[in-house]
Order: structure tokens, then C-alpha cells, then sequence
């Protein structure tokens, strides 16, 4: 895979992303994605950003201050 934004090789690795809620914060860590050898720009496949879009939106409906979730125990949880 090529990196969107300087074209360079991609590699397979893990990210963690922090994301700001109305009600708190989340942390989800061990996301599968792809990042520039060159610039180091993240990229995740469609079906990971799904699944993440299914972890915030249960994170919104359970969260109080903060949350962490690991995308891989949920992946294998689903």
C-alpha cells in the first residue's frame, strides 16, 4: 500500500488513538493500521475504521470520564 499524502511504502504496524467525547475521553489502543516509512502518516482500511466507529459509538452510550479499549480483544470479542 502506498501512503495517501507523500506516495511512499507503507508498512503494517499497530496505533493508539485518543479521542475526545462529550462525556470523556477514549483511548483505544492496538489499532491495526498501515504507516508511512517516509512521513510517517497513519491509514487504516475500511473495515477497521467500521469497527472503530462501532467502539465510539458504544463508548458514548457507557462512558463516564474515561475509557480504554484494546481494538484487538474487541475484534476477537465481536
Amino acid at each position: 500500500m502506498k501512503c495517501i499524502k507523500c506516495g511512499n511504502n507503507t508498512y503494517e504496524s499497530t496505533t493508539s488513538e485518543a479521542i475526545e467525547l462529550e462525556n470523556g475521553v477514549l483511548v483505544i489502543r492496538n489499532i491495526p493500521c498501515y504507516k508511512c516509512e517516509f512521513c510517517d502518516e497513519i491509514h487504516f482500511t475500511g473495515d477497521v475504521v467500521k469497527q472503530l466507529e462501532k467502539i465510539i459509538m458504544q463508548a458514548k452510550q457507557r462512558m463516564e470520564q474515561i475509557s480504554v479499549v484494546d481494538f484487538s480483544k474487541v475484534l476477537t470479542a465481536a
